[in-house]
Protein backbone atom coordinates (compact mmCIF):
# COMPACT_ATOMS: atom_id res chain seq x y z
CA UNK A 1 0.00 0.00 0.00
CA UNK A 2 3.01 1.96 0.52
CA UNK A 3 4.15 1.96 -2.53
CA UNK A 4 1.24 3.10 -4.16
CA UNK A 5 0.87 6.17 -1.95
CA UNK A 6 4.61 6.87 -2.93
CA UNK A 7 4.97 6.30 -6.45
CA UNK A 8 6.09 9.47 -8.48
CA UNK A 9 3.99 10.62 -11.33
CA UNK A 10 4.59 12.90 -14.12
CA UNK A 11 1.52 13.76 -16.39
CA UNK A 12 1.99 13.45 -19.78
CA UNK A 13 -0.44 16.76 -20.39
CA UNK A 14 1.51 19.82 -19.59
CA UNK A 15 0.59 22.65 -21.16
CA UNK A 16 3.94 23.66 -22.84
CA UNK A 17 6.18 26.36 -21.21
CA UNK A 18 5.58 29.36 -23.65
CA UNK A 19 2.37 28.45 -24.59
CA UNK A 20 1.06 29.29 -21.16
CA UNK A 21 2.62 32.57 -21.14
CA UNK A 22 1.05 36.08 -21.46
CA UNK A 23 3.46 38.06 -22.64
CA UNK A 24 2.10 41.19 -21.50
CA UNK A 25 2.19 40.28 -17.89
CA UNK A 26 5.48 38.99 -18.40
CA UNK A 27 6.57 42.18 -19.44
CA UNK A 28 5.43 44.25 -16.87
CA UNK A 29 6.90 41.59 -14.38
CA UNK A 30 10.11 42.02 -15.67
CA UNK A 31 9.54 45.71 -15.42
CA UNK A 32 9.11 45.54 -11.80
CA UNK A 33 12.09 43.19 -10.78
CA UNK A 34 14.30 45.68 -12.43
CA UNK A 35 13.08 48.54 -10.28
CA UNK A 36 13.43 46.33 -7.29
CA UNK A 37 16.83 45.42 -8.53
CA UNK A 38 18.00 49.03 -9.20
CA UNK A 39 16.26 50.09 -5.60
CA UNK A 40 18.99 48.01 -3.87
CA UNK A 41 21.66 48.92 -6.13
CA UNK A 42 21.13 52.77 -5.23
CA UNK A 43 20.02 52.03 -1.78
CA UNK A 44 23.29 50.13 -1.43
CA UNK A 45 25.26 52.60 -3.26
CA UNK A 46 24.50 55.48 -1.37
CA UNK A 47 25.07 53.20 2.34
CA UNK A 48 28.09 52.12 1.25
CA UNK A 49 28.83 55.80 0.22
CA UNK A 50 28.44 57.47 3.92
CA UNK A 51 30.05 54.19 5.31
CA UNK A 52 33.28 54.67 3.35
CA UNK A 53 33.33 58.08 4.60
CA UNK A 54 32.88 57.39 8.19
CA UNK A 55 35.68 54.21 7.58
CA UNK A 56 33.02 51.41 7.99
CA UNK A 57 33.15 48.80 5.69
CA UNK A 58 29.54 48.51 4.69
CA UNK A 59 29.61 45.32 2.63
CA UNK A 60 30.29 43.92 6.56
CA UNK A 61 27.40 45.34 8.35
CA UNK A 62 24.13 43.66 8.80
CA UNK A 63 22.41 46.41 7.12
CA UNK A 64 24.03 45.26 3.78
CA UNK A 65 22.97 41.83 4.30
CA UNK A 66 19.21 42.72 5.33
CA UNK A 67 18.81 45.29 2.28
CA UNK A 68 19.85 41.77 0.33
CA UNK A 69 17.34 39.39 1.91
CA UNK A 70 14.74 42.22 1.12
CA UNK A 71 15.57 42.55 -2.26
CA UNK A 72 15.73 38.19 -2.77
CA UNK A 73 12.52 37.71 -0.95
CA UNK A 74 10.49 39.85 -2.12
CA UNK A 75 11.14 39.07 -5.90
CA UNK A 76 9.94 36.20 -5.05
CA UNK A 77 7.06 37.01 -2.70
CA UNK A 78 6.05 39.26 -5.60
CA UNK A 79 6.49 36.36 -8.45
CA UNK A 80 4.03 34.15 -6.44
CA UNK A 81 1.57 36.59 -6.10
CA UNK A 82 1.95 38.40 -9.34
CA UNK A 83 1.49 35.37 -10.99
CA UNK A 84 -0.88 33.83 -8.46
CA UNK A 85 -3.57 32.59 -11.07
CA UNK A 86 -1.02 31.56 -13.75
CA UNK A 87 -1.48 28.62 -15.06
CA UNK A 88 1.85 27.66 -15.99
CA UNK A 89 2.76 28.31 -11.73
CA UNK A 90 -0.60 26.01 -10.76
CA UNK A 91 0.28 23.27 -13.57
CA UNK A 92 0.91 19.70 -11.54
CA UNK A 93 4.61 19.11 -12.33
CA UNK A 94 5.04 15.79 -10.71
CA UNK A 95 2.77 14.17 -7.76
CA UNK A 96 3.70 12.23 -5.06
CA UNK A 97 1.42 10.02 -3.90
CA UNK A 98 -2.16 12.20 -4.05
CA UNK A 99 -0.17 15.45 -3.85
CA UNK A 100 0.09 17.77 -6.96
CA UNK A 101 3.55 19.41 -6.97
CA UNK A 102 3.74 22.62 -9.00
CA UNK A 103 5.87 25.36 -9.77
CA UNK A 104 3.96 27.28 -6.86
CA UNK A 105 5.05 24.79 -4.27
CA UNK A 106 8.50 24.66 -5.23
CA UNK A 107 8.80 28.14 -5.09
CA UNK A 108 7.12 28.30 -1.39
CA UNK A 109 9.50 25.17 -0.23
CA UNK A 110 12.47 27.33 -1.47
CA UNK A 111 11.76 30.34 0.16
CA UNK A 112 11.54 28.56 3.13
CA UNK A 113 14.66 26.78 3.01
CA UNK A 114 16.41 29.67 1.75
CA UNK A 115 15.09 32.10 3.92
CA UNK A 116 16.17 29.53 7.05
CA UNK A 117 19.74 28.93 5.70
CA UNK A 118 20.18 33.68 6.02
CA UNK A 119 18.77 33.19 8.47
CA UNK A 120 21.11 30.81 10.31
CA UNK A 121 24.33 31.92 8.99
CA UNK A 122 23.33 35.72 10.26
CA UNK A 123 22.13 34.61 13.83
CA UNK A 124 25.36 32.41 13.94
CA UNK A 125 27.86 35.75 13.00
CA UNK A 126 25.71 38.25 15.15
CA UNK A 127 23.80 37.44 17.63
CA UNK A 128 25.24 34.10 18.96
CA UNK A 129 29.30 35.63 19.31
CA UNK A 130 27.78 37.84 22.07
CA UNK A 131 26.78 35.06 24.17
CA UNK A 132 29.81 33.30 23.09
CA UNK A 133 31.77 36.15 25.02
CA UNK A 134 29.76 36.21 28.04
CA UNK A 135 30.25 32.75 28.61
CA UNK A 136 33.92 33.00 27.62
CA UNK A 137 33.63 29.94 25.07
CA UNK A 138 36.68 29.00 23.29
CA UNK A 139 37.09 28.89 19.18
CA UNK A 140 36.30 25.31 19.17
CA UNK A 141 33.46 25.48 21.26
CA UNK A 142 31.74 28.18 19.45
CA UNK A 143 32.20 26.50 16.11
CA UNK A 144 30.89 23.16 17.22
CA UNK A 145 27.35 24.92 18.35
CA UNK A 146 27.52 27.10 15.34
CA UNK A 147 27.34 24.50 13.08
CA UNK A 148 24.81 21.89 14.82
CA UNK A 149 22.85 25.43 15.58
CA UNK A 150 22.78 25.36 11.58
CA UNK A 151 22.19 21.64 10.81
CA UNK A 152 19.39 21.75 13.28
CA UNK A 153 18.00 24.89 11.07
CA UNK A 154 18.53 23.47 7.85
CA UNK A 155 16.69 19.98 9.08
CA UNK A 156 13.40 22.17 11.02
CA UNK A 157 13.05 23.93 7.78
CA UNK A 158 13.28 21.08 5.61
CA UNK A 159 10.75 19.00 7.17
CA UNK A 160 8.87 22.43 7.30
CA UNK A 161 8.95 23.01 3.26
CA UNK A 162 7.88 19.32 3.32
CA UNK A 163 4.53 20.02 5.30
CA UNK A 164 3.70 23.04 3.67
CA UNK A 165 3.96 21.82 0.11
CA UNK A 166 1.74 18.81 1.26
CA UNK A 167 4.01 15.69 1.55
CA UNK A 168 3.15 13.11 4.36
CA UNK A 169 6.71 12.59 5.79
CA UNK A 170 5.03 9.19 6.41
CA UNK A 171 4.73 8.60 3.12
CA UNK A 172 8.49 8.72 2.15
CA UNK A 173 9.45 5.72 4.81
CA UNK A 174 9.74 3.77 1.33
CA UNK A 175 12.06 6.08 -0.30
CA UNK A 176 14.26 6.73 3.25
CA UNK A 177 14.93 2.74 3.28
CA UNK A 178 16.23 2.88 -0.65
CA UNK A 179 18.20 5.91 0.45
CA UNK A 180 20.15 3.79 3.52
CA UNK A 181 20.48 0.96 0.95
CA UNK A 182 22.15 3.55 -1.51
CA UNK A 183 24.08 4.66 1.60
CA UNK A 184 25.19 1.06 2.82
CA UNK A 185 26.33 0.02 -0.62
CA UNK A 186 27.27 3.02 -2.14
CA UNK A 187 28.18 6.13 0.07
CA UNK A 188 29.94 4.22 2.80
CA UNK A 189 32.71 6.54 2.68
CA UNK A 190 30.51 9.68 2.42
CA UNK A 191 28.31 8.55 5.27
CA UNK A 192 31.22 7.45 7.40
CA UNK A 193 32.95 10.85 6.64
CA UNK A 194 29.69 12.61 7.74
CA UNK A 195 29.15 10.48 11.12
CA UNK A 196 32.70 11.41 11.61
CA UNK A 197 32.37 15.20 11.51
CA UNK A 198 29.63 14.85 13.89
CA UNK A 199 31.73 12.82 16.22
CA UNK A 200 34.09 15.19 15.84
CA UNK A 201 32.04 18.30 16.78
CA UNK A 202 30.73 16.35 19.96
CA UNK A 203 34.28 14.45 21.24
CA UNK A 204 36.64 17.21 19.96
CA UNK A 205 39.66 15.50 19.64
CA UNK A 206 40.55 18.54 17.13
CA UNK A 207 38.69 21.35 17.02
CA UNK A 208 38.84 25.12 15.31
CA UNK A 209 41.72 26.72 15.79
CA UNK A 210 44.02 23.72 17.13
CA UNK A 211 47.58 23.64 15.53
CA UNK A 212 47.88 20.00 14.51
CA UNK A 213 50.56 17.77 12.08
CA UNK A 214 49.20 15.21 9.60
CA UNK A 215 51.66 13.23 7.52
CA UNK A 216 54.50 15.47 8.91
CA UNK A 217 52.93 18.82 7.36
CA UNK A 218 51.57 21.43 10.34
CA UNK A 219 48.94 23.33 10.25
CA UNK A 220 45.81 24.95 11.82
CA UNK A 221 42.38 23.50 11.60
CA UNK A 222 40.21 26.16 9.70
CA UNK A 223 37.14 23.98 9.31
CA UNK A 224 35.90 20.89 9.88
CA UNK A 225 32.34 20.46 7.05
CA UNK A 226 30.52 17.64 6.70
CA UNK A 227 32.80 15.88 4.91
CA UNK A 228 36.13 16.85 5.39
CA UNK A 229 38.14 19.01 7.86
CA UNK A 230 40.02 21.93 6.03
CA UNK A 231 43.99 22.68 7.43
CA UNK A 232 45.59 25.96 6.61
CA UNK A 233 49.53 24.89 6.42
CA UNK A 234 51.91 27.52 7.96
CA UNK A 235 53.04 27.86 4.31
CA UNK A 236 49.13 28.99 3.45
CA UNK A 237 48.52 25.66 1.45
CA UNK A 238 45.51 24.40 2.47
CA UNK A 239 44.57 20.19 2.83
CA UNK A 240 41.50 19.11 2.43
CA UNK A 241 41.29 15.62 4.94
CA UNK A 242 38.44 13.79 5.30
CA UNK A 243 36.78 13.56 8.85
CA UNK A 244 37.26 9.38 9.40
CA UNK A 245 41.30 10.30 8.90
CA UNK A 246 41.00 12.14 12.30
CA UNK A 247 39.56 8.86 14.25
CA UNK A 248 41.02 6.22 12.43
CA UNK A 249 45.27 7.44 11.61
CA UNK A 250 47.27 9.30 14.30
CA UNK A 251 47.21 12.72 14.38
CA UNK A 252 48.83 15.06 17.00
CA UNK A 253 47.18 18.04 18.27
CA UNK A 254 49.60 20.30 19.58
CA UNK A 255 46.96 22.57 21.46
CA UNK A 256 44.53 19.54 22.88
CA UNK A 257 43.80 20.07 26.85
CA UNK A 258 47.02 22.10 27.27
CA UNK A 259 47.95 24.83 24.42
CA UNK A 260 51.32 25.36 26.46
CA UNK A 261 54.56 23.17 24.62
CA UNK A 262 58.30 22.62 25.16
CA UNK A 263 60.66 23.69 23.01
CA UNK A 264 63.84 22.03 22.28
CA UNK A 265 67.18 23.52 20.92
CA UNK A 266 70.05 21.48 20.42
CA UNK A 267 73.81 23.60 20.28
CA UNK A 268 77.12 21.84 20.24
CA UNK A 269 80.19 24.21 21.12
CA UNK A 270 84.08 23.73 20.85
CA UNK A 271 85.99 21.20 23.05
CA UNK A 272 87.08 23.16 25.86
CA UNK A 273 84.74 25.52 26.51
CA UNK A 274 83.78 26.54 29.68
CA UNK A 275 80.22 24.50 29.93
CA UNK A 276 79.38 27.11 33.08
CA UNK A 277 79.49 29.35 30.80
CA UNK A 278 77.48 28.06 27.93
CA UNK A 279 74.74 27.51 30.64
CA UNK A 280 74.37 30.50 31.21
CA UNK A 281 74.72 32.34 28.26
CA UNK A 282 71.82 30.12 26.85
CA UNK A 283 69.52 30.98 30.29
CA UNK A 284 70.75 34.25 28.92
CA UNK A 285 69.03 34.16 25.36
CA UNK A 286 65.70 32.67 26.99
CA UNK A 287 65.58 35.21 29.47
CA UNK A 288 66.44 37.76 27.22
CA UNK A 289 63.72 36.44 24.40
CA UNK A 290 60.93 36.24 27.17
CA UNK A 291 60.98 39.93 27.84
CA UNK A 292 60.64 40.75 24.15
CA UNK A 293 58.15 38.57 23.46
CA UNK A 294 55.64 37.07 26.04
CA UNK A 295 55.76 33.95 24.50
CA UNK A 296 58.31 32.69 25.94
CA UNK A 297 56.99 30.92 29.80
CA UNK A 298 59.49 31.32 32.93
CA UNK A 299 56.99 28.81 35.02
CA UNK A 300 58.52 26.31 34.46
CA UNK A 301 62.00 27.86 34.26
CA UNK A 302 64.36 26.68 31.13
CA UNK A 303 66.54 24.61 31.52
CA UNK A 304 70.20 23.33 30.15
CA UNK A 305 70.93 19.85 29.09
CA UNK A 306 74.45 18.65 28.94
CA UNK A 307 73.50 16.16 26.38
CA UNK A 308 77.54 14.82 26.33
CA UNK A 309 80.44 14.31 24.58
CA UNK A 310 80.22 14.37 20.65
CA UNK A 311 82.07 13.63 17.53
CA UNK A 312 83.09 17.23 17.40
CA UNK A 313 81.63 19.02 20.04
CA UNK A 314 80.02 19.45 23.57
CA UNK A 315 76.37 18.59 22.51
CA UNK A 316 73.86 20.59 24.79
CA UNK A 317 69.87 21.07 24.86
CA UNK A 318 68.03 24.26 25.79
CA UNK A 319 64.52 23.57 27.06
CA UNK A 320 62.04 26.41 26.96
CA UNK A 321 58.05 26.39 27.20
CA UNK A 322 55.91 28.80 25.12
CA UNK A 323 52.03 29.35 25.89
CA UNK A 324 51.11 28.98 21.95
CA UNK A 325 52.24 26.00 19.71
CA UNK A 326 51.87 28.43 16.51
CA UNK A 327 54.91 30.18 17.47
CA UNK A 328 57.22 27.36 16.97
CA UNK A 329 59.09 28.52 14.38
CA UNK A 330 59.16 32.46 15.18
CA UNK A 331 60.79 31.65 18.55
CA UNK A 332 62.75 29.00 17.62
CA UNK A 333 64.73 31.10 14.96
CA UNK A 334 64.59 34.07 17.37
CA UNK A 335 66.24 32.21 19.74
CA UNK A 336 69.05 30.78 17.46
CA UNK A 337 69.92 34.41 16.57
CA UNK A 338 70.85 35.50 20.16
CA UNK A 339 72.59 32.29 20.79
CA UNK A 340 74.65 32.87 18.07
CA UNK A 341 75.16 36.67 18.97
CA UNK A 342 76.23 35.75 22.42
CA UNK A 343 78.23 33.44 21.68
CA UNK A 344 80.08 35.38 19.35
CA UNK A 345 80.34 37.96 21.68
CA UNK A 346 81.76 35.98 24.56
CA UNK A 347 84.37 34.01 22.05
CA UNK A 348 82.39 30.73 22.70
CA UNK A 349 83.21 28.49 19.33
CA UNK A 350 80.85 26.41 17.13
CA UNK A 351 82.76 23.71 15.31
CA UNK A 352 82.07 22.22 12.42
CA UNK A 353 82.82 18.50 12.45
CA UNK A 354 86.49 17.47 11.50
CA UNK A 355 88.07 14.63 10.68
CA UNK A 356 92.22 13.53 10.92
CA UNK A 357 93.79 11.62 8.09
CA UNK A 358 96.83 9.94 9.39
CA UNK A 359 99.29 8.61 6.39
CA UNK A 360 101.70 5.57 7.54
CA UNK A 361 102.92 4.27 3.96
CA UNK A 362 103.18 5.75 0.78
CA UNK A 363 104.50 4.07 -2.34
CA UNK A 364 107.33 5.69 -4.01
CA UNK A 365 105.57 6.28 -7.48
CA UNK A 366 103.02 8.06 -5.87
CA UNK A 367 106.04 10.27 -4.20
CA UNK A 368 107.28 10.73 -7.79
CA UNK A 369 104.41 11.77 -9.41
CA UNK A 370 103.43 14.57 -6.75
CA UNK A 371 106.74 15.98 -7.55
CA UNK A 372 106.31 16.38 -10.48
Amino acid sequence: MYLTNTTIHFPGNIIPFFQTFDWIDFTVYGVCVFLIICARWLFLLFFNTVNRNRGIPGRKTPVYFFVNWLAFYGILIFTLVYFADSEWLTAEIFSVGSVKVTASLILIALLIITFANRASKVFTKYLLPNIYHRHQLDQGMQYTFNRMFHYTVMVVAFIISLTTVGIDLSALTVFAGVLGVGIGFGMQNIASNFISGIILLFERPIKVGDRVIVNEIMGDIEKISMRATIIRTIDNEHIIVPNSYFLEEHVVNRSYSDPTLRLKLPVGVAFGTDVEKVRELLLKAARDEHENSEGILMNPEPFVHFVGFGDSSLDFELFIWIEDPRFVIVTRSNLNFRINKLFNEHQVEIPFPQRDLNIRNIDENVIQKLKR
